[in-house]
């Protein structure tokens, strides 16, 4: 059988263009899967693999937050971090655009536009991490420290 050919993302461009180590993880990526399918496809713990999410501020002005796969986003949390009334979720086209991405296949790296990106405190303390590397079923595992290389990081402990 014959191995399928891994695309160049932007994502995968990004990682190589800045000399990042990584190893690329695919999977069999399933609809409306999230990262539990990743998880139990790569045979490893659903904390280490990384949510990229796109939420907007309440003049639709996007930014990501990347969180633990078994976690969840209090929006209301980060809306009092970030010091606003309120943050919400971006609708699946608009994240398309922001990023270039699709819903399922959203890496931090290598997007449309340049976007504030937002981590979860404690992601920075892991050893590892499963992130999207630009399409869906196919996930790049890194060290965390390689994110504050790449990406302006404001950390914050929003998980619940």
């Amino acid at each position: 059988m014959a191995k399928e050919k891994i695309p160049m993302t932007p994502a995968i461009r990004t990682l190589k263009e800045r000399g990042v180590d990584f190893l690329l993880c695919p999977y069999k990526y399933r609809e409306k899967g999230g990262t539990a399918v990743a998880a139990k496809e790569l045979n490893v713990d659903e904390h280490l693999v990384i949510k990229t999410l796109v939420m907007e501020w309440e003049n639709g002005d996007a930014f990501l937050i990347l969180m633990h796969g078994d976690r969840e986003v209090s929006a209301k949390a980060l809306a009092r971090a970030l010091g606003t009334k309120t943050v919400r979720p971006c609708d699946p086209q608009k994240a398309n655009r922001h990023t270039g991405y699709v819903v399922g296949g959203i890496s931090p790296f290598g997007t449309r536009t340049a976007l504030n990106v937002y981590v979860e405190e404690s992601i920075m303390n892991l050893p590892q991490i499963y992130i999207n590397a630009g399409k869906r079923g196919l996930l790049a595992k890194i060290r965390p420290q390689e994110l504050e290389g790449m990406l302006t990081l404001t950390r914050v402990k929003v998980a619940r």
